[in-house]
């Protein structure tokens, strides 16, 4: 169990290397300038790259900085993030880099969206709930 667990950060941290190195390719930036932009050394880059090292959150952080891309883009693929975090992250985002709104605006809109999400979660519980309840006699026949 412990060896699939590893084998399976490995892979995160594999993919993340491949990403990364896609995305500093389409970028048109060599290894050396993307490290230089991201404050980290070029042996460090390579070895993440390479899926040798785990990146924390910062370097993260600074290596979407210098390649243009979000965070939360490259922690859905380290794994430190999921998918639906990413996109609830990448709204909130948008919602408050929007200059053509006051803050007291964005706010309400940040309050109204998540309102929407609790009821939606809430709903999707409820029905889930039906679903577990429908099946009392946990799927045998009636007699």
């Amino acid at each position: 169990m412990c060896d699939s667990i590893v084998r399976m950060a490995s892979l995160n941290v594999g993919n993340l290397g491949e990403f990364l190195r896609e995305q500093r390719r389409n970028a048109q930036l060599t290894l050396r300038q993307l490290a230089d932009a991201a404050g980290v050394s070029n042996p460090y880059l390579s070895q993440i790259e390479r899926g040798l090292r785990r990146p924390s959150a910062e370097i993260l952080q600074q290596l979407a900085k210098a390649l243009r891309i979000s965070a939360e883009t490259l922690y859905v693929q380290a794994g430190i993030l999921d998918e639906r975090e990413r996109e609830e992250a990448e709204v909130r985002s948008v919602i408050l880099a929007d200059p053509s709104i006051n803050e007291q605006q964005k706010q309400a809109l940040l309050q109204i969206y998540e309102a929407f999400r609790k009821e939606n979660a809430l709903a999707a519980d409820k029905a889930a709930g039906a679903d577990d309840n429908s099946t009392p006699d946990h799927g045998k026949p009636s007699s």
